[in-house]
């Protein structure tokens, strides 16, 4: 079995010329899945078509993001609001998802400055949480500059399958994760970051998927990316184990299926 693209953004304005073409050359390197993440409601009709027309191959999960991007091109800490406007369709769509997400918090000072904001990121994400076990569905989460304040929260809240996307904290933090059995998705930069590569060194391999972020976090710095460089991810961190490309593939894939549990079903339809 090929990899699995646990976390990627097709909706993403840098992918509106030519989806198709990298959806393409994604099934020509032998991906198995990508596993398409929303931001915000605005995104989530073209996650859901995207999936219709390729079905067994892109994968949706609807959520909204701590940090939202407004038509202006400015970003700002979420709100309850956001989240208000996006639950209906979360629940119109939510017997094609694969999970909830992107969710999360994210504590950069120039999102998130004050403890009302940070306050309110965590209601946001307390009930996405509570929505994610309702429908017993996984979450795909973010935690830009708040690794243990998300991991805390999602304990607290008794979150059971959860993917920590590009963790960018600790591995002592991280390893508090894998101690409550979650997940976390290694992306091509890590070929650039000191951080990741720390990352993985520490974390047992039966906690780690695989993920591009596309089109961020790729191999090269303000390069987009894309899914097909998730191999990219995959040899560094062969690499870094000292094992065989083919062995972090096959126990990443597993990882992903253990974590995605409807994505066994929806591969064989």
């Amino acid at each position: 079995m090929g990899p699995v693209d646990c976390h990627c953004h097709l909706a993403a304005p840098e992918f509106q010329e030519d989806v198709e073409d990298v959806l393409e050359e994604a099934k020509q390197a032998k991906v198995l899945a990508l596993v398409v993440v929303a931001e915000h409601s605005g995104e989530f009709e073209r996650i859901i078509q995207l999936s219709e027309r390729y079905p067994g191959f892109v994968f949706s999960c609807l959520g909204v993001h701590p940090v939202q991007k407004l038509p202006t091109g400015h970003e700002r800490s979420v709100t309850l609001k956001d989240l208000e406007e996006a639950l209906p369709l979360i629940e119109r769509h939510k017997d094609c998802l694969l999970a909830i997400g992107e969710v999360g918090l994210d504590f950069t000072p120039r999102f998130a400055s004050t403890d009302e904001q940070k306050e309110e990121q965590r209601q946001v994400l307390i009930r996405q949480i509570q929505l994610a076990k309702q429908l017993h569905l996984p979450l795909n989460v973010h935690s830009r500059s708040a690794g243990r304040p998300a991991i805390n929260l999602l304990k607290e809240q008794g979150a059971e399958r959860v993917l920590l996307h590009a963790f960018d904290g600790k591995p002592s933090v991280a390893m508090e994760g894998v101690k409550a059995g979650y997940f976390f998705s290694i992306p091509p930069s890590i070929i650039r970051s000191e951080q990741k590569q720390k990352l993985v060194k520490q974390l047992p391999l039966e906690s780690i998927c695989l993920e591009t972020d596309s089109p961020a976090l790729g191999p090269e710095k303000q390069v987009r990316n894309e899914p097909k460089n998730i191999f990219i991810a995959a040899e560094y961190i062969a690499k870094i184990k000292g094992i065989s490309l083919e062995e972090v593939i096959d126990v990443t894939t597993q990882n992903a299926l253990k974590l995605f549990p409807r994505l066994n079903i929806f591969l064989q339809k």
